[in-house]
Formats: C-alpha cells, structure tokens, sequence
C-alpha cells in the first residue's frame, strides 16, 4: 500500500470526472463504476490524498448529479465544482478556480477515470516541480502510439508542444512519448495560463495541452515527468473497465504473495481495494472477497467461498463453499465448512459449524459445536434479535433457535429442536413431538395403492 506523502509545499488537485462517458452505456456514471470494489473516482481521489494533496476539487458536468452527490458526501460541498457547458478540457480545470481561490500552492491535474494511478506515480510531477520546472505534462511511452497526442521535446528534454495524432507528421508519429492528460503547476501560474487558451480548433473547445504553448510563450520552463502506460490507462468503455480490473487484481494478488499468502491458483481468487491479507494464510483456487476483509496469518481460505465485511483469526478454517457477510468474526482454529453463512455472529475460538447452517446475529461461545441444519432464526420480519452459544454447548442438528435466545455453556439442544426460550448452562433441551409407530401402515398403503392401479 502506497504511503501517505507529507509535501513541504502545499498541494491541491483537480480531478477531471466531468466526461459524459457514453461509451460505457450503462445508467452508472463512468467514474462510479468498480475496479477492486471501489469505485474509479473514490480510486482517484486516494491517489491524489496519499500524494499530499490538502485540497481536493472534482470538477463534475450537470448531466452526471450522482457524481457531484458522490464527491459531496466524501469531501463536502467546497470539493464540486461544476462544469457547465462543457467546453473542453481546459475549461474544466478552470471551473475549479473559484473553489481554490486563495490557495497557495501546487496543483495537481487528474482524470477520474485512470483506476491504476497511484501516489508513486504521481510523484515524478512534484519532483520536476521541486527541480525548477514550471509546468510539468504527465507522459507515458505507449507500445502502440495509435491516436495518443505526441509530446515533442528539445534535446534537453523540454517539451515544446503537444500534437494530436491526426494533425501529426510522420516524423511525430514515430514519437512513442504521449500526453496522460495530467499535469501540475502553481497555482497562480495554472489559471492564469488556461485562461489564455483559446478555443481555434474545429470543435471550439479549449483543449488542456494547449496551455503547453501558452506557458512556452512566457518564457516558461515545461518539463516532462514520466508514469508507465499502465498506471494512466484509462477506462472508458466496460472492456476497458474489466481491463483495469485484470491489471489490478493480478498487481494485488502479486503483492499478497510477496508478503507470504499462498495461493494455489491466484488467479482464481478476486481481491478488493481494502483486502487484508497476512502472511501465512492460504487461500485456495474461486474465493471472492468483497470489501472489508482481514485475514489473520495461519487461516485458511478453502475453494467457493465469498466473503465481506468479515476477519478471520489464525488458524481458522473456512469453507469450502462458505459464505462470511458483514460483522462475521471467526476465532481462532475455529470451523466453518461447507454451506455455512454467517452473519454479524462472532465465533469464538476453537468452535465448530461445519456443514449447512445459517448464522446471523448473536455469538458462538470457545469450542462450541453447531450441528448441520442448524438455524439462527434472527428476523420476524420487523426487528432483528440476537441468539448466544455459550462456550462448549452442542447444538444438535436440525435445531431451529428462535432470537432472543441463549443457549448456556455446556448446554445441549437435541437434534429437531426448535428452541424458544433460554437454556441453562449443562442442560439438555429438546422440543420434539412423541413418535407414533403404526405397526403394518406401509404394507396395508401399498396393497391399496396396487389394488387401485390394477381396476
């Protein structure tokens, strides 16, 4: 996980997610859909927080409500600036200048929709930045320029402009250096140089990577800062967004067995953004985990299970085919096998649920056993309740217990038992009706059923 950086100079960021994203055709904004769970624009944000920046404005269009509703509940009011009308990519960093208005300091130029950047990535701008450089364009050398624009240096490495790659010569075109869409500068300096950017283009629109000849013409320093093609890769339709999420998961996952995870087949295992995962643990081939994970050294993960929301202690064993919902907390060298979910139900250490049973709400006390079949009925359809499992009780199987409930330590439930009321500790509990036996009943059933088919 990238560190937090601590600037000595002020930083702020505008993060560009004012596209219209049409080619995702999808009623979710662009920068709202998921790489690793979180969302493409909650991603950026982190990478620009981590790189040092105080200050975070999210320049949103009118079209996209839910975006600006999304910055506004992780950052406040002050972080929305709106773009309207959209007037290119110039005119959207401008509209982020009233929110910084009196904002001393660097500023950083992002796209929302980059899910792969990272704060190190980040890092080479302000260094440039620190080395003298006025103005300094994010760029990556594509192993494919296609229709990337060109950026064109000096021998010393200064960048004169920026093509596009129709309005290129061939000579440019061979150029592999291309322009992120990111950048930074001082503040005073950035605003003052976008707002002399002109729209003389076809489509009218005032275009960033002009202001790389607006900052030449003051007699500016532009500099080059480099990230790797990944890092900027952008996700603009749905397979770009799986894309993104094969780069992340396969970089995660790598990471994970760097630090002692074992996986047998990692590729099988799908990780979120704030997976916790120590060193020691096993995960075995197809488990999801969705957001809010940790898993202890020593645990094992078996094949089929998915999990969110859940820690599991060392030692413990989950799955196969398992299922671990928010507020499930698994001791250590406890079981939970195959056909189990858990629910908001912390499971102390040593204590067993290995085969079909719900648990959801209350607790399982040490080395506890909970028979298959087992159901924690937590839900009247109004309120939930809580069911406790005291240390070393043995829920037999089929046994139904209705919340609120607790079963008492050493306490016994026989198999079928729908158990209503509290058990006390070292007793046995059983709710069964009398067994009633019909000496003959099947043999006279049959010969009746036989005598009916033959009329």
């Amino acid at each position: 996980m990238t560190r937090r950086v601590e600037p000595m100079t002020a930083r702020a960021a505008v993060i560009m997610a004012a596209g219209q994203g049409t080619r995702m055709k999808s009623p979710t904004p662009k920068v709202l859909h998921r790489v690793g769970g979180r969302t493409m624009l909650d991603r950026a944000i982190d990478a620009v927080q981590a790189a040092g920046c105080e200050r975070v404005v999210v320049v949103c269009g009118t079209h996209s409500p839910a975006v600006a509703e999304h910055v506004r509940r992780r950052l406040g009011d002050d972080a929305v600036a709106i773009q309207n009308p959209p007037l290119g990519t110039a005119h959207a960093v401008l509209a982020a200048r009233e929110a910084l208005a009196g904002f001393d300091g660097e500023v950083l130029v992002t796209n929302a929709d980059c899910p792969l950047l990272t704060a190190d990535d980040l890092a080479p701008i302000f260094e440039r930045l620190a080395a003298g450089d006025d103005l300094v364009m994010l760029a990556f050398e594509a192993a494919d320029p296609a229709l990337y624009g060109r950026m064109i240096q000096d021998a010393d490495g200064r960048l004169l402009r920026i093509v596009e790659a129709r309005d290129a010569s061939p000579e440019e075109k061979t150029v592999k250096v291309c322009y992120s869409g990111m950048l930074g500068a001082a503040a005073g300096p950035l605003f003052d140089w976008l707002a002399k950017v002109d729209n003389d283009n076809v489509k009218s629109e005032y275009y960033i990577t002009s202001i790389v000849g607006v900052a030449n013409a003051a007699g500016k320093r532009v500099g080059v800062a480099f990230a790797s093609e990944t890092a900027v890769m952008g996700a603009d339709d749905q397979a770009g967004v799986a894309r993104a999420e094969r780069f992340w998961q396969d970089r995660t996952r790598a990471a994970l067995m760097a630090g002692g995870v074992s996986m047998v087949a990692p590729e099988t295992v799908f990780l979120s953004w704030d997976t916790k995962i120590a060193g020691g643990a096993v995960l075995e081939p197809n488990i999801v985990f969705g957001p809010g994970v940790q898993v202890e050294s020593g645990a094992v993960i078996r094949a089929f299970s998915h999990l969110e929301g859940a820690v599991v202690r060392g030692g413990a064993i989950v799955g196969p085919y398992a299922r671990l919902r928010p507020g499930a907390d698994i001791g250590e060298d406890a079981h939970i096998g195959n056909f189990v979910e858990v629910k908001n139900v912390t499971v102390g250490k040593g204590a067993k649920a290995n085969h079909l049973a719900y648990l959801g709400d209350g607790s399982v006390g040490a080395k506890a056993n909970i028979g298959a079949g087992t159901i924690f009925c937590n839900y009247d359809g109004f309120d939930k309740a809580k069911t406790h499992v005291g240390e070393g009780a043995f829920v037999g199987s089929n046994s139904s217990l209705v919340a609120p409930v607790s079963i008492g330590a050493g306490a016994y439930t026989g198999s079928g038992s729908v158990i209503t009321q509290d058990v006390a500790p070292d007793a046995l509990a059983l709710e069964r009706a009398p067994q009633v036996e019909k000496e003959g009943w099947a043999a006279r059933f049959r010969a009746a059923k036989l005598a009916r088919k033959q009329k």
